[in-house]
């Protein structure tokens, strides 16, 4: 990947938080998303809001599977949603349970190996595409989101390619553990934990009092980092024994030699949350799997342009490579 960071936002930091709060994420206002929510198999619910594409159909859909309490209206999504319309595409952003603004009903979340739930959102948005006349599917997952997209991947196997054309990861942590020993120490733990808590523990605590006795409330409050909140609501919920048992389980770089997809794993080396040394190597991958590793971007940032610069760059390059296989 060709990236090269502006000289004015140095370091991962900056590369990071900047994008996320100032950078221009599309040229024209985006149409309003249209929502629809699905009841999924254990009667619960996700929502997922589309944008109608232009072009003749059929046309092809660009799915994207947000981050770490993330939404289509994160600044990824809305860039990835504005180069999908200047191309004439559908665009759909499903929503992880309870990240769509309202708490979903189960006695369970969302978490970083949910493969499962991917899979059986990308069997009904091929049996949309199909009901429409056809049109190829490409999947892009972002942080969290990506990680989940390509242990999904790693476990279809060759059946992946029933569903979509080509998946791309962006800055997911596909080593979980080091991503979690990174995220919970130093400026890493003031700044980011601390973000990630305020929103995940009202989160829990409204599905503490959805399904009282869940877990231990004074536990939870507790929690300083995500590790002790993984191992106290995360992995008892979602069938893991604890923090280590979900993070070793829920690691997709283990499993990047069993992708049978075209698949692009991007991430750059000054990434605060996903230590470079994390990062898999050409080694470690199977031959479907290209590595884009640049030396600057931050997490999920990869800004360019002069003051206040934009975000648009990735999300082209990424989907050009999707398009392109």
């Amino acid at each position: 990947m060709d990236y090269v960071a502006p000289r004015w936002l140095p370091g991962g930091n900056l590369q990071t938080i900047w994008p996320a709060l100032y950078a221009r994420r599309v040229h024209a206002p985006l149409p309003d998303y249209r929502r629809e929510r699905w009841t999924t198999p254990d009667g619960d619910f996700i929502d997922v809001d589309f944008l109608e594409g232009t072009a003749p159909r059929p046309r092809p859909l660009l799915v994207v599977f947000h981050g770490l309490e993330g939404s289509s209206r994160s600044h990824y999504a809305e860039a990835f949603a504005a180069f999908a319309m200047e191309r004439g595409w559908d665009y759909a952003v499903p929503h992880f349970r309870g990240c769509s603004g309202e708490l979903n009903l189960a006695p369970r979340a969302y978490h970083s190996g949910d493969f499962e739930e991917i899979g059986w959102i990308l069997e009904r948005l091929r049996t949309r595409q199909d009901q429409n006349g056809g049109g190829s599917i490409m999947a892009a997952g972002v942080s969290l989101g990506g990680n989940a997209l390509m242990r999904w991947t790693e476990e279809a196997g060759g059946e992946a390619s029933k569903l979509v054309s080509a998946v791309a990861s962006i800055s997911a942590p596909l080593d979980l553990a080091a991503g979690g020993a990174a995220i919970g120490r130093g400026f890493n733990r003031l700044v980011y934990t601390r973000m990630f808590l305020s929103t995940m523990k009202p989160k829990a605590l409204a599905k503490l009092a959805q399904h009282p006795g869940l877990f231990d409330r004074d536990t939870l409050m507790a929690a300083r980092n995500l590790y002790d909140f993984d191992n106290v609501f995360t992995a008892p919920l979602h069938g893991f024994r604890d923090t280590d048992d979900y993070w070793a389980r829920g690691s997709a770089k283990p499993h990047l030699h069993a992708i049978r997809v075209p698949a692009l794993v991007v991430n750059a080396a000054n990434d605060p949350f996903v230590p470079a040394s994390s990062l898999p190597r050409a080694g470690e991958v199977g031959s479907y799997v290209t590595l884009w590793q640049p030396a600057h971007g931050g997490h999920v940032g990869f800004p360019l342009g002069l003051p206040p610069g934009h975000v648009r760059g990735m999300p082209e390059r990424v989907v050009d490579w999707l398009a392109g296989r």
